[in-house]
């Protein structure tokens, strides 16, 4: 019988990633993706890669929630200068563009708030400035000229969800990854030695187990006998027509739900989270469309009568603080987490990498501890 050193469990970014790593480690991995790779949220999302505390949970929870959940910013960090090493390593584009983000307030509430959450990024290591109405005017003139101020970060940017995971698939492959597409988990089983992992395809068997099953994280983990705060949540993208190249940065809105950038090519896409409808598979919903889309024709008054030629919806995997849990879980020898709620494209990079590291019995070069899953109850 074949024993893996890991089996990785789902096929998005945070599971491809993580199997590369180990692999390229020189690790025997085995992937298993209950349909095919990047079909879920990694392959669905809008491609923004965020440093900044996002607004509207800060604005719902607080500035308390703020501080715990900064300690997420140097995760987000370190994966994005993993993101911009990535390109070369792999020898492929990614569509990787650090150009910046700016969060644009509308009211002198948010403006107020928008500083506020600003001291605490800030004190958290993440370089932000603020800019007033001027600022903002001269260096974004092409935004509503009703925006009071904004944040202004350069770490952020965007990257293609539709190029990375099929590129470090690749060359995880090429290191030795074995890729089972097709193959739904129905049992998760601790045995001496390790672990079997189980389904209609057959088994498999690894002496440490990586769940990264992303929206499905809680059904795998119940498999193996951990009961997991993480739910899907239904949210949509829309891309328009190619334009005028004009938006060069990640734009926000701390009035309504908003991601707005440009790609390379000159279409625009719009999302932040809104929500879409449920269905045998995620359906774009009408209504949160045209709500998106009149938020980001307001900030960006150039996009009148601009032509959405494509939307699609997708399932993301979301806890209720937004925080991400990760490592091994306590009382399962072996069992580990990578399950990075709402923000995981920007994420997984670092994260995979460290989540390969300890697996594999290493030292990651970032510190995942804050995040262990503390068990039911804690």
């Amino acid at each position: 019988m074949r024993w893996h050193d890991l089996a990785v469990i789902g096929g998005g970014l945070a599971g491809v990633a993580t199997a590369y790593f180990a692999a390229r480690a020189g690790a025997d991995v085995v992937l298993l993706e209950r349909r095919d790779l990047n079909l879920g949220a990694s392959g669905s999302n809008a491609g923004s890669i965020h440093a900044q505390i996002p607004f509207d949970p800060y604005r719902e929870m607080g500035e308390g929630w703020a501080r715990h959940f900064s300690e997420t910013i140097p995760l987000f960090r370190a994966s994005i200068a993993r993101w911009r090493t990535l390109e070369a390593e792999l020898g492929g584009s990614l569509g990787v563009a650090i150009k910046g983000g700016v969060m644009a307030a509308g009211t002198e509430a948010d403006l107020r708030a928008l500083e506020r959450k600003v001291e605490i990024e800030r004190a958290a290591g993440l370089p932000v400035e603020m800019w007033d109405r001027e600022t903002l005017r001269a260096r974004a003139p092409f935004l509503s000229d009703t925006l009071l101020g904004a944040a202004w970060c350069a770490e952020e940017g965007k990257a293609d969800p539709f190029r990375a995971v099929p590129l470090i698939a690749r060359r995880a492959v090429e290191a030795g990854l074995d890729v089972r597409r097709n193959a739904p988990v129905a049992a998760v089983e601790q045995v001496a030695g390790g672990w079997r992992v189980a389904g209609p395809w057959g088994a498999v068997h690894a002496r440490k187990v990586v769940n990264a099953a992303g929206a499905d994280a809680a059904h795998v983990a119940a498999l193996a006998g951990v009961r997991l705060p993480i739910e899907g949540h239904l949210i949509q993208v829309a891309v328009t027509e190619k334009r005028a190249e004009e938006l060069p940065f990640l734009l926000y809105f701390t009035g309504a739900r908003l991601t707005l950038k440009q790609a390379a090519e000159g279409g625009y896409l719009i999302g932040g989270g809104w929500p879409a409808r449920a269905g045998p598979l995620p359906m774009v919903d009408q209504t949160s469309m045209i709500r998106n889309l009149a938020v980001a024709q307001a900030m960006l008054p150039s996009l009148a009568g601009a032509q959405v030629v494509r939307a699609w919806a997708a399932t993301v995997n979301g806890t209720a603080d937004w925080r991400p849990i990760l490592g091994e879980v306590p009382g399962r020898p072996g069992f580990f987490l990578n399950l990075f709620p709402w923000m995981g494209f920007t994420a997984a990079p670092a994260v995979s990498e460290a989540i390969a590291a300890l697996a594999l019995g290493q030292t990651p070069q970032v510190d995942l501890s804050p995040f262990a899953w503390p068990g039911e109850g804690a």
